[in-house]
């Protein structure tokens, strides 16, 4: 059979696998909890799996391969974003879990109102929710059915349409639930799909031998990390210190408002160290370290047989030429996976946290279960709708807004350091710093584009920080009740979580070495890989990549199990299990001073 005909069947069982997630969820989905957060009972499989392919979306798929064919292995630094991203879980999720464990929080507003006790946190999690939906979703949905047209020939709007209302359905019917049993098939898929498609590249060079020779003869803007002379003349902007900037924006993909309550979702921390430290870092580090870097590399010496005009038309193109029958329709499948497993956790989450912290909190504050439930469906509904009407309608602000989703996520590192490390400054401070955080990404990013080199991301962090210390040095208070609180959360974190003599030994070298692997891995003295040494015919920069990606993975290991960050042991789920009778009163308390009431758990 051809291959557009496999595309077609194997698309139609991908359907029928998620409509039966959706119907499945619905039918569990009978109280707010089981419906949002999965009944915080997320198996280690699931999450393992689900939110891994949620971490690298159909960018990874199409976009990280066609930018290493624009601007060759400078660019392809970015593939260390494998564990530049769940090195933000490795930081914050276990304690996250415990702390939804503890008091009941479905949302993170729920969370950062609570501790920084005013409700301008909680407002400030909704837009960045609703921002990283609809216009990380809007990419997706729009990348899907052009990826649809090009193999298939059906029209690019009714293909985006028609892909983006599978993806509604099962998430507006079956919750988080459903999200993430789909996400599971969609990380195989994922995986497998950048595999198969740089396995056929390297294919028309007859072999790694000939492939490589072909590479070394590149010319050097495609093999060496550019000086900040050639950042200035306009030639590129990849830089050391871009680069490390621009992975500090990636670190906000699971600081986001939607992984944290993927977080509070799950059974337990168990799964934690292991999407960590091997699925995200290892597994999907082996295909983007050699099998992207296959395509983008494979692609430029390919560019005028293929008719390569633009980035976004290589992988569809290495598709379409290269991939017959039954592997064109996996390959297909795979990158559709890709896509809807990012959009799809948005859209619920982003659902969610609407209802919850608007709808719910101010003003149906005694509606019951179904109709939060049945409210959440329609947001859902709406958050698609949004995402296809930009999309469709309004590219320019699809690139800008998708472009600044990751760096607005990064932001939420400032109230995470606050609530679940202690970082000491006011709630005001929290408030007005994330403000001025987003306010900082959007000049640097619009108006400003990337000053001195810096990703938006940089100069929105240093703003957020900057703003919150000031208030703290200014004077500005809490109360004393918020302390109380504060305080209260904090010892009892320290005291379920407090690291070993071991584990404490093992933070005080990884705090020199975690920041020895950001200046040469990622960062600054990346650029000493331009004339290093090279092995196995991978050219010098190629090999640099390579050697820092197999540090990384131990030192992810390091800080994972080693240092205990991630890792998490029976007694301590135990106790959690025994100590999760204190939960928010959120109806009864005034606006922004929640009470903390011992009760049963929700």
């Amino acid at each position: 059979m051809s291959g557009v005909t496999w595309v077609w069947i194997l698309l139609i069982g991908y359907i029928v696998y998620c409509i039966y997630w959706g119907i499945e969820g619905a039918i569990k989905a009978k109280t707010t909890a089981q419906y949002t957060i999965a009944g915080r009972q997320i198996p280690m499989i699931a999450f393992l799996l689900a939110a891994t392919a949620a971490s690298f979306s159909g960018w990874t798929f199409i976009g990280h391969p066609g930018l290493i064919w624009r601007d060759g292995l400078p660019y392809a630094f970015a593939s260390f974003y494998v564990l530049t991203i769940p090195i933000t879980g490795t930081f914050f999720a276990k304690r996250v879990w415990l702390l939804g464990k503890r008091y009941g929080f479905i949302t993170p507003g729920d969370m950062y109102a609570y501790y920084f006790g005013n409700e301008a946190m909680r407002w400030l999690v909704v837009i960045t929710a609703f921002l990283y939906s609809c216009f990380y979703s809007a990419v997706q949905f729009m990348a899907a059915g052009a990826l649809f047209h090009w193999v298939t020939g059906f029209p690019f709007e009714w293909g985006a349409v028609f892909l983006a209302g599978v993806v509604l359905f099962y998430v507006a019917a079956g919750g988080l639930r459903a999200s993430t049993w789909v996400g599971m098939l969609q990380c195989i898929l994922l995986v497998a799909g950048i595999i198969i498609i740089g396995l056929f590249t390297l294919k028309q060079f007859g072999g790694w031998s000939d492939f490589s020779a072909k590479i070394a003869k590149l010319p050097s803007k495609y093999l060496e990390i550019p000086s900040m002379i050639e950042f200035t003349s306009g030639k590129t902007i990849w830089t050391g210190v871009m680069i490390l900037t621009y992975m500090f924006a990636l670190m906000g993909i699971q600081a986001s408002p939607a992984f944290t309550m993927w977080q509070f979702g799950n059974k337990n921390p168990r799964p934690f160290p292991w999407q960590q430290a091997f699925a995200s870092t290892f597994v999907v580090g082996f295909a983007l370290f050699f099998f992207t870097a296959f395509q983008g590399l494979g692609g430029v010496l390919l560019t005028d047989v293929l008719g390569i005009t633009k980035d976004s038309d290589l992988v569809p193109l290495l598709m379409k030429n290269y991939i017959p029958g039954f592997w064109l329709g996996l390959v297909f499948i795979g990158a559709i996976a890709a896509m809807h497993s990012t959009a799809a956790p948005y859209v619920g989450t982003g659902a969610t946290i609407i209802c919850r912290d608007v709808y719910f909190r101010f003003m149906r504050p005694n509606a019951g279960h179904a109709e939060q439930i049945w409210t959440s469906r329609l947001l859902a509904v709406l958050i698609t709708a949004v995402a296809l009407i930009v999309g469709l309608t309004s590219k320019a602000a699809l690139v800008m807004l998708g472009g600044l989703a990751t760096a607005f996520g990064f932001i939420m590192y400032l109230p995470l350091l606050g609530t679940i490390w202690g970082f000491r400054f006011p709630g005001i401070g929290a408030a007005l710093g994330v403000l001025a955080g987003m306010v900082a990404v959007f000049i640097t990013y619009k108006i400003i584009k990337y000053p001195l080199t810096i990703h938006c991301a940089g100069w929105g962090i240093f703003a957020a920080l900057l703003v919150a210390y000031l208030c703290r040095g200014l004077g500005v208070k809490d109360s004393p009740e918020i302390k109380n609180r504060q305080q209260e959360m904090r010892q009892w974190l320290d005291s379920i979580d407090s690291p070993t003599p071991s584990q404490r030994n093992w933070r005080r070298f990884l705090k020199i070495g975690v920041p020895l692997w950001y200046l040469f891995a990622i960062g600054p003295l990346a650029i000493l890989g331009n004339k290093g040494f090279s092995f196995a015919g991978f050219p010098p920069l190629w090999s640099w990549q390579i050697t820092w990606w197999l540090i990384g993975i131990v030192m992810m290991w390091a800080l994972c199990f080693k240092a205990g960050l991630s890792y998490i042991t029976d007694e301590q789920i135990q106790r959690a299990e025994v100590e999760k009778n204190i939960v928010i009163e959120e109806i009864k308390a005034p606006v922004g001073v929640a009470k903390v009431l011992p009760t049963k758990s929700k």
